[in-house]
């Protein structure tokens, strides 16, 4: 019997502790460079050169403005504590494979400038919480991930070429790596949330088939038969009579 599935503030709390302490690196990193006047973008990911492959591990945490690091942050929480509450025994490695998937696949392909900021794994996680919460019939998760993406500013816009000044390169291998990870870990992790008024439901429904099993046996001609009948318990009850004797016609 599928177990329902319970809330409460202390899970809520846990699902929130890993996207929250990334949000604070991203946090400290750019008051740091506030505050110092220092400018870290030359530590981003640079494609295809040597020293650009340091931005690989560090692109998620640098931020070139203050709306640049708020637009990341928000949707990181809200996606980080989606993909940590509904999918907790797969939220860690496929946060690792968004984030290193993702990189690798910008430092090959991405244009020759330094790529910034932690929207790249944002939309992987999108990605991934939308197909997936409609490959598994988890359509409360993949409601949130449109939700999210609509409201920050049409998210799925940001993968076309649209603006020289975004990697849009970053966004579109960030949702890739996503939708891959929804694929790969289709049949894994949990499936399908049962709730309490479900299982409820199921018994009662397992109680009424059962009370159909109950179907009184009749006599048919001296035959003793028991229909099998879907329903409520149904009596059939047969009465004969004789056939009176032949009349002659009358004109």
């Amino acid at each position: 019997m599928p177990q329902a599935q319970t809330y409460s503030s202390k899970s809520i709390l846990a699902s929130l502790m890993v996207p929250l302490f990334i949000v604070l690196a991203m946090w400290i990193v750019f008051l740091i460079e506030f505050e110092t006047g220092a400018n870290f973008a030359h530590y981003g990911l640079k494609p295809r050169t040597l020293s650009g492959l340091l931005g690989i591990f560090t692109i998620p945490f640098l931020h070139g403005s203050w709306s640049h690091l708020i637009n990341n942050s928000i949707p990181m929480l809200v996606l980080g504590w989606a993909i940590f509450k509904f999918y907790p025994t797969l939220a860690i490695k496929t946060l690792i494979w968004i984030y290193l998937m993702g990189g690798i696949w910008l430092w090959i392909s991405g244009r020759s400038s330094y790529h910034i900021g932690a929207s790249g794994i944002v939309y992987g996680l999108a990605a991934f919480l939308f197909l997936s919460g409609w490959l598994r019939r988890e359509k409360r998760v993949a409601a949130l991930s449109l939700l999210v993406a609509f409201i920050y500013g049409g998210m799925w816009w940001g993968i076309l070429p649209v603006d020289p000044t975004i990697s849009w390169e970053g966004h579109f291998w960030g949702g890739l790596a996503g939708v891959v990870l929804a694929f790969v870990y289709r049949k894994k992790g949990p499936q399908k949330s049962v709730y309490k008024w479900e299982l409820e439901e199921e018994e009662d429904e397992l109680e009424y088939l059962e009370a159909s099993d109950d179907i009184q046996k009749v006599q048919v001609n001296g035959l003793e038969t028991q229909p099998t009948l879907q329903g409520n318990p149904v009596k059939l009850t047969y009465s004969f009579k004789p056939t009176p004797p032949a009349e002659e016609s009358k004109n």
